[in-house]
């Protein structure tokens, strides 16, 4: 634990770039549901991913980067939040199942760059 895990890609069109990656790179993709948003997983033949609506405008080109948003593995998510938060990191959007595969959630550094966190457990949900 404690290294990247999960990767997500947030779009503006998710047909287009479920069509795009899938091309490119030949990623599989599966619609999730149960989730706060509209979601599919990304399987990979290495990493494994997630693929989301964009949730608010992306900086305009040539005004920061626009990047994946990549998610740490941890033994113990809610110890790993209240450290982040003990530490000035600010929840962005608090911890959730993702039915039957892990814990999930989003956290924003003392810096203003966004990541996220992920704990396996096979009966969240």
């Amino acid at each position: 634990m404690g290294g990247i895990a999960y990767f997500e890609i947030q779009v503006d069109d998710p047909e287009r770039a479920l069509a795009f990656y899938g091309d490119v790179f030949g990623w599989r993709f599966v619609k999730q549901d149960g989730l706060p948003v509209a979601y599919w997983r990304i399987e990979t033949d290495g990493m494994h991913g997630g693929l989301l609506q964009r949730p608010c405008p992306a900086p305009p080109l040539g005004q920061g980067t626009n990047a994946y948003v990549c998610s740490v593995g941890v033994d113990d998510f809610d110890a790993t939040a209240a450290r982040i938060e003990s530490l000035g990191g600010q929840v962005a959007l608090a911890k959730f199942a993702v039915p039957g595969l892990c814990w999930q959630g989003y956290f924003i550094d003392p810096e203003g760059n966004t990541f996220g966190l992920f704990q396996p457990d096979f009966d969240a949900g």
